[in-house]
């Protein structure tokens, strides 16, 4: 019998490091399609041995302790989920922001390459500016609009050619911090929503990311991967959708434009930034079509942490 793969996840208590913890461990997390297995196999239940290492366990910008700890801790694959992720905020606070995620990044690359480890790293759509028109594949030009898309480039670059750099857009979580939560609770106050109409974009699912970078950790293909989920969408049809699953009537979701914002948005967005997610496709099972992950989240808002 073989022996479990030892597994470090960083960022452990985000939206997506507890579905992939649970996911690592065989555990079917909130908001999760039991019937997507990617690679078409289920975890075991001994298939991973899992270091699960919070903020307050870790902090990566602690260059010193960083490397103690996968030193320490010898890892096979390290999955790396810390990131500096408020868009806005990032505007005024850019030199944090590259510490989190450039810095850190390079440090985590080298130190996983010591130890003869795997590093999968998560990015962003961010990182382009909008302007294709439609699926951004993954050797296309980056070029960030805003302070946070930069970072993200920058931690990129600074990776090593052989790890494995996940692009994702929209992340939503069952157990996490994000629209999908704002809008069921405006719903549920009998209350409307005004979302915008002209930022295209596609939606990935905390749960079937999860399960996604288990199939990036049993192969570690490395390279640049666009994960998400099928199809794409406005903020505005995610709000419309979210409505009818709540049982809202037609007029619970108003479109907008960005410009109509208010307050104004400190960062700039792409106004279509949507990921082709073909590469992904022809290697491995699509994730199922955003609707039904949106509706899945929906149903199960139950099991999120409330603080």
């Amino acid at each position: 019998m073989s022996r479990p793969v030892r597994v470090l996840v960083t960022g452990a208590a985000g939206q997506v490091g507890v579905d992939l913890v649970d996911t690592l461990a065989a555990v079917t997390p909130p908001g999760a399609d039991r019937s997507f297995q990617p690679d078409g196999t289920p975890v075991g239940d001994d298939e991973f041995a899992v270091v699960a290492l919070t903020h307050a366990q870790l902090d990566i910008t602690n260059s010193e302790a960083v490397r103690n700890a996968v030193l320490t801790l010898r890892p096979e694959v390290i999955v790396h989920l810390a990131a500096y992720t408020q868009v806005d905020r990032a505007e005024g606070d850019r030199e944090a922001c590259y510490v989190v995620n450039a810095q850190a990044i390079e440090t985590m690359s080298l130190v996983t390459h010591e130890v003869g480890a795997h590093l999968i790293t998560i990015s962003t759509d961010y990182v382009f500016d909008g302007t294709k028109g439609a699926g951004y594949v993954e050797d296309d030009e980056a070029n960030p609009l805003n302070v946070y898309g930069a970072s993200k480039r920058a931690g990129e670059l600074l990776c090593a050619s052989d790890d494995t750099i996940v692009r994702v857009s929209w992340v939503m979580g069952v157990r996490g911090k994000n629209v999908l939560h704002v809008i069921a609770d405006r719903a549920q106050k009998g209350e409307s929503v005004r979302f915008v109409t002209d930022q295209v974009g596609t939606v990935t699912l905390a749960s079937d990311m999860a399960r996604a970078l288990v199939t990036l950790v049993r192969d570690r293909p490395g390279g640049y991967w666009h994960v998400a989920n099928t199809g794409t969408t406005s903020w505005f049809e995610v709000a419309r959708h979210a409505g009818h699953v709540l049982g809202c009537g037609d007029d619970f979701a108003t479109p907008i434009l960005t410009n109509e914002l208010v307050p104004t948005p400190a960062a700039t967005r792409p106004a279509r930034s949507d990921l082709n997610t073909s590469k992904w496709n022809e290697r491995w099972a699509p994730l199922p079509p955003w609707q039904e992950g949106v509706a899945r989240l929906l149903r199960d808002r139950d099991h999120r942490v409330r603080g």
